[in-house]
């Protein structure tokens, strides 16, 4: 038997096992959300900013109830976890009139923060319709953003947490095991890039990464407290090329071996994947392997 089980990048032992079954046992009234907050708080489980890391907690709980190593209660809401994303709305329907002016002749072009529950229903609806992989939520820390020109949404795109190890990755990086433990919250992850079916504007892709990359690090700061260091994609192979990440000087620093990220048995047979990294500091090996 393992003398530990790790979930969500934290390795929980036998003795902190028997903690969460006695938090439970302690609170037999308290909800998935708040079990999620004492366990944080019981084992100081946070976020560079000081604030509970209880989503992650949440989505720890949740894979050790389905390994059989808890007994979570029941969720209060059906909130459609398994099941495909059905939102369709008018606003999320084509678009009758492309656009096809190349992105330099493109007025007003922004990145705009997806914000309150309207633009997040939009958000998941275009990505669910249009990207090959569909809507999914985004694990833990995370970013998303309409790319837009005056008023008409072009692209998305979603950051969240990086993956939690990928041997291309980090031996670009060179650090350890250690160091990335401590670190890993510093890479962020390009989860999702859709630009709309719709939209055929040249050099828009690699435009929209560009603008990405100078935003990003004020954007995370504001909403998390720190400034990430390193942004990192996964593009499958031979579906695309990675032509706009090669054009805005993202770095390609290999392929995937096509287990998937929660792959714990090396039994997943995945499509393989390209590594596509991009610096946010110039110092990014030094803070990175700190």
């Amino acid at each position: 038997m393992n003398c530990f089980w790790r979930y969500c990048g934290r390795d929980f032992s036998v003795s902190e096992m028997e903690t969460i079954r006695r938090l439970m046992e302690d609170n037999p009234q308290a909800n998935r959300a708040c079990l999620s907050r004492m366990v944080c708080e019981e084992f100081g489980w946070v976020r560079p900013d000081g604030r509970l890391k209880d989503m992650s907690c949440r989505v720890a709980m949740i894979r050790m109830d389905n390994d059989g190593l808890i007994r979570l209660p029941p969720p209060l809401t059906k909130n459609g976890n398994g099941k495909r994303y059905q939102r369709r709305t008018a606003q999320g329907e084509p678009e009758l009139f492309p656009i096809v002016a190349p992105a330099g002749k493109l007025t007003d072009l922004h990145l705009k923060l997806v914000a309150g529950h309207k633009e997040s229903y939009l958000w998941n609806e275009y990505i669910d319709r249009y990207h090959y992989l569909g809507y999914t939520p985004l694990p833990g820390a995370q970013l998303r953003y309409f790319a837009k020109t005056e008023e008409r949404v072009l692209a998305l795109f979603g950051f969240g947490a990086a993956a939690w190890k990928t041997a291309p990755r980090d031996l670009f990086i060179g650090w350890n095991v250690r160091q990335r433990e401590r670190n890993l919250h510093l890479v962020v992850n390009n989860a999702r890039f859709l630009i709309l079916p719709w939209v055929r504007s040249r050099h828009l892709a690699s435009c929209l990464l560009g603008m990405a990359s100078r935003q990003i690090a004020d954007d995370w700061h504001k909403r998390y407290g720190y400034r990430p260091a390193l942004l990192e994609t996964f593009v499958e192979t031979p579906r695309f090329k990675g032509t706009s990440y090669k054009a805005a000087n993202w770095i390609h620093v290999g392929k995937t071996k096509g287990r998937g990220k929660l792959d714990r048995y090396n039994k997943a047979q995945l499509p393989q994947k390209d590594i596509w990294l991009y610096p946010l500091n110039k110092y990014y090996r030094r803070i990175l392997c700190s």
